[in-house]
This record gives C-alpha cells, structure tokens and sequence, in this order.
C-alpha cells in the first residue's frame, strides 16, 4: 500500500499575537496589530485582519480544518524595510526572523518558516543569512522583487550588486522566495481600486524573473532555487514578448542569457496562485509541472480561502485542474509535496528525509 501524499502548502503567512510584537515597531510607527485583533497598522496605513488564521493557533486549527500537513511561512510583506533608518530597519527584519525561527523551532511538524534580509545593505544582508542559517537553522530566504537602496533609488532584487547575496544562497543551498511589494512607493499613479494588488504585484513579478533570467542566475547559482509569488503570473504571458525583444534588439541585452534557456529550468519555481485554471494551464504549459509548487497565500483575501461567493476552498484550484485533464492525479499530488520538497531542499536527500521525518513526526 503505498505511502498517503503530503499536502505542503508552499505560500502562507503568519502574524504574531499584538503582545508579541515589541513596543518600538509601534512607537515607531514601523509594524503592529491592535489588541483587538481587528487591523495590521503602520504610520499612516492599516489593513483588516480578515481571517482568525493570521494568528498561530487558529492557523493550527484551520490547517487541520482544511486537512494541511504543513505550511511554508513566509516573511509579512510589510516588513520589508524599505524607507526605514538603517538601524530600525535592522531591529525590525531580527524581529521578523527571530518570531519565524521562534515558530519554526516550536512546531517543526508543522512549519518551514522563511528569514529576510534588506538588499540595500548587502554586507549586513549576508550576516544576517548567516546567522539565519548557522544559528536559527532556517533554510529559505524571501526577498523582495524591488527594494530601496541607501541612496534612496528603487532597484530590482536581480541587480548585479546583490550577488553577494546570491553567492550566500548557493553556499547554504537555499531556497529563495521573491514576492512583490511597495509597488505604489514607485509607481507613480494613485493608490485606487486595489490596483497595486490586482495588477502591479503581477508586474513587479515579471520584472524581476525578466532581471534573473537575462543574468542567468539559475546556472550561475546552481544551489540556489527560486520561486516567484502568485504563478510569476505575467512572466508566463510575457514570455513570448521578451524572446522576441532579445532577439530583435540584440544590442540591447550584451552580454545577457537569453530568455528560452530559462524556460522550464529546475531551479525556478512557481506557486499556484493565479486564481483561474486557463492562468494555470499557461504556465503549466511554459515551464512544466514539475516547477509548481502549491501556494495558497492564505489567509489573505487574496489568497485561496473559504469563500461561499467563489465556492472556493484551499485547494480547489488544482482539483478544477485535474478535472479539466491540465493536469494528472500523479502531478497534482507532486505540485502537493514533491514539488514543494525539490524547492526546499534542492538534490539534497537527507535534507530531504529529514523534512518529510519532521512532518510526519
């Protein structure tokens, strides 16, 4: 009989209690949760807390509600710390990776949780990898898309001046997540009708796989495997657009990797979240269904929750998926673990043992 295929949910998202957040994030207007539970602040901003789960026990229950064996927990966007004082920023992002290793550590069945590092400041960058790595034993760096550097100017995570970073994943043999953020710092239009989240989050996505695949960091970091949030969703209808630019103006790209070597590559990784089966079967059809991984980004909106007015539910994408013949039962099971698994731990079977030994310990 053989073995019950785990479900690893490869995009998840955790908020401390209010009372474990320091008072200098408030004070500082950096980071906090209200005690009521209701709303995640910072100066000047605020966004609902639309799901019990943002929080480590409802998240327990909800993960057993939804039969989840396990959840890669990703840094909270807002802590980036773009715009901050280099010092806050510093105290904020040990915060971030400290309560992650905190839940890491105490409930290593249940979760892999990610550290983050400000790419603006590449030497203190690489000791923090250290430190993440050697001392809190965490193997998966979430970065940014686009970050501020010290002089002020947004940059894409993929600039040539961070590859310190990227020799420090490959040393370590990490996994990397990139996810969109702070678009409306730089784009210059109005902050209306959620466009930041709908559209340019996507963008941001497709620029900074446009950035690591022109580098051709897939290769030149053959330990380092990265996976882009919500599908890399316009990299996929992109695709074609780029080929043909890198062809046609070869002036332009000197010294650059073409795009087509970057198609379909094992070190680059998409989740599932692009909220339609035709979103799916295209980047199925581009990549391969080996570099997908699930993602259910909950328990944000936007993520794939219960929801009575889209009959969804955790998971839903991927049975739509099998039913409609995109996909087979056998692949879909690897999108679950195998997949999820690869990402993590790279050609690295005892890591490999190891994290499976965790989960069903």
């Amino acid at each position: 009989m053989s073995k019950r295929k785990l479900r690893i949910n490869g995009h998840s998202h955790l908020l401390p209690y209010p009372e474990e957040i320091p008072q200098f994030m408030k004070d500082k207007g950096i980071f906090w949760v209200d005690k009521d539970r209701k709303f995640m602040l910072q100066k000047d901003w605020n966004r609902p807390i639309t799901d019990s789960s943002f929080f480590l026990d409802e998240k327990l229950e909800w993960m057993e509600r939804n039969k989840l064996d396990h959840a890669v927990v990703l840094n909270l966007s807002q802590l980036y710390g773009n715009g901050l004082r280099v010092e806050e920023m510093k105290q904020a992002l040990r915060f971030q990776n400290d309560f992650n290793a905190k839940i890491q550590h105490n409930h290593p069945n249940k979760f892999t949780c990610g550290f983050v590092v400000h790419p603006g400041f590449v030497r203190s960058a690489c000791w923090e990898i250290e430190r993440c790595v050697e001392v809190l034993g965490m193997q998966l760096l979430c970065l940014p898309t686009h970050y501020m550097d010290s002089i002020g100017t947004w940059r894409c995570i993929f600039d040539e001046e961070n590859e310190p970073i990227f020799e420090m994943a490959n040393k370590y043999n990490l996994a990397v997540e990139i996810h969109p953020y702070d678009g409306e710092k730089f784009i210059k239009l109005e902050n209306t009708s959620w466009r930041f989240h709908l559209i340019w989050m996507l963008a941001q996505c497709g620029d900074a796989y446009h950035f690591l695949t022109l580098n051709g960091y897939q290769d030149k970091y053959p330990n380092m495997r990265t996976c882009f949030a919500h599908g890399g969703q316009l990299a996929q209808i992109n695709l074609g657009r780029r080929i043909q630019g890198f062809d046609g103006r070869p002036d332009l790209f000197e010294g650059k990797s073409h795009p087509r070597k970057a198609v379909g590559h094992k070190n680059i990784f998409f989740d599932t979240l692009v909220h339609d089966t035709g979103g799916l079967e295209l980047l199925i059809r581009n990549q391969g269904s080996k570099q997908v991984i699930m993602g259910l980004d909950d328990p944000y909106p936007l993520g794939e929750m219960e929801s009575e007015k889209q009959s969804s539910y955790p998971g839903k994408i991927i049975d739509l998926a099998i039913e409609r013949k995109i996909i087979t039962e056998a692949e879909g099971d690897e999108i679950w673990e195998d997949n999820v698994i690869q990402w993590l731990c790279g050609d690295d079977e005892t890591a490999k043992q190891k994290l499976v030994s965790r989960i069903l310990s």
